[in-house]
């Protein structure tokens, strides 16, 4: 895997952009050329003021979405390498450093640091998981169709700071930096136990999580230690795009577990969601139930160059409901009795639409895949219930009747949806992520 770059420019007007690259020379030559960011274009010339070195391109990605994140005076703290401000401006924001510090090199345009220097105010370890849309399979995808998923530009981080007291000390914040969930676990004797005072689902589901992770890895929470761990959304957690499985993820991460199989003792599903987490393209996913895949399980991942040019008329409606991805799984159990005939098909609208190079070519595939759902689930379109006086194409994702839905249209189609009650609308390229573009 190649060297990445993550690099902050100061703009004409003073702002600053946060980037990150495989070729630091071609991008701030893209900027300047304005072939850049909307935001770089509008703010001509640009100057590159700060400039950092990984030895993974995945691992500056994830620092990029790090420094997104942090206030002026932060960035400003990074730049001027004034650790002990950036060390009180991270207290101060429940924020983090950097975990792979040893692979770090922080340079200004006027001095350099050793990576020993910034890890003496790295004390916290991080990971960050990406959110996830399902575009084709969905339910289907359980019993081994070759299904199409994106990781979104949305996500989830955990940090984790160590503190001398036997016990796990858990905040959860969201996309307003508001905590939304906060719960406390004592470890003893090796065991994770319950404070009497929190009863939530979240907190129960949370020390499932914890169980289960002992489980798997039953020499964690071994010592007389404990855990600060912070976890922060930059999305809103009624979106679906992935609050469970960053969690997840960014979880077995920290302690060192399968994913997957850290999903399979807790939440449940096909595990696409994971596989989104970790990747940072557009991804085939697909369950192999009577086949053994050797390097991950049952199923077959593949990462797939799909950047179709008709991007900017594709468009995310957000439906005002969150739905409950595991009913909606139950409700395709119960009614299924043989679907070998729509897991074909839907294989085939999967792979033509990788390839797909129009508008309408597209359209026509995600027209009959919602059909095939639809008959499949005994389930009325969404399209038939709410939008039928719409002119463009409308699919759902996942679970149907709520989260997202992906909607096609020549202009932004923003006045028409919300007219109807449905505010939030994203275009394809806020919503989707594409390392592959955004780094070269």
């Amino acid at each position: 895997m190649p060297k990445g770059f993550v690099y902050i420019l100061e703009c004409y007007d003073g702002s600053y952009y946060t980037g990150s690259t495989n070729n630091i020379e071609k991008r701030i030559e893209e900027h300047n050329s304005g072939k850049g960011a909307n935001h770089t274009k509008k703010r001509l010339p640009v100057k590159l003021i700060y400039l950092e070195e990984f030895q993974r391109i995945d691992d500056a990605f994830y620092r990029e979405k790090q420094i997104q994140g942090w206030s002026r005076k932060k960035k400003e703290a990074l730049i001027k390498q004034n650790l002990d401000d950036l060390k009180k401006l991270s207290e101060c924001m429940n924020d983090s450093h950097f975990k792979n510090s040893k692979d770090v090199i922080s340079t200004s345009l006027n001095h350099q640091n050793s990576s020993d220097d910034f890890n003496s105010v790295a004390e916290r370890s991080r990971s960050y998981s990406n959110g996830k849309l399902l575009l084709t399979g969905e339910y289907v995808v359980l019993d081994g169709a070759l299904a199409l998923a994106l990781p979104t530009t949305y996500g989830q981080s955990l940090t984790v700071k160590s503190i001398d007291q036997p016990k796990i000390i858990w905040q959860s914040f969201d996309e307003n930096n508001t905590i939304w969930f906060e719960g406390e676990f004592m470890i003893h004797k090796n065991e994770i136990l319950t404070q009497a005072k929190n009863g939530t689902s979240e907190y129960e589901r949370l020390l499932q999580i914890l169980n289960a992770v002992k489980i798997l890895n039953p020499s964690f929470f071994n010592s007389e230690k404990g855990y600060h761990i912070t976890t922060k959304l930059n999305f809103s957690k009624s979106w679906g795009l992935g609050t469970s499985s960053t969690l997840i993820n960014n979880i077995a991460n920290w302690t060192n577990v399968d994913a997957y199989k850290l999903l399979e003792l807790t939440f449940g599903g096909s595990g696409y969601d994971i596989a989104c987490a970790q990747h940072n393209t557009a991804i085939t996913y697909q369950l192999k139930r009577h086949f053994d895949c050797a390097q991950s399980g049952n199923r077959i991942i593949k990462e797939v160059n799909f950047n179709p040019k008709f991007s900017d008329c594709l468009y995310f409606v957000y439906l005002n409901k969150k739905q409950n991805s595991r009913e909606g799984i139950a409700h395709y159990k119960n009614n299924v009795i043989n679907n070998s005939i729509a897991i074909s098909e839907i294989s085939g609208i999967t792979q033509n639409l990788i390839g797909c190079n129009s508008l309408n070519e597209f359209e026509i595939l995600i027209n009959k895949h919602e059909q095939i759902i639809s008959a499949l689930i005994k389930q009325e379109t969404v399209k038939n219930i709410l939008f039928k006086d719409f002119k463009g194409s409308v699919k759902s994702l996942g679970a149907w009747g709520g989260d997202f839905v992906l909607v096609t249209s020549t202009k932004d189609p923003s006045n028409y949806f919300k007219s109807k009650g449905f505010k939030m609308v994203i275009s394809y390229q806020d919503m989707i992520l594409n390392q592959k573009k955004s780094l070269t």
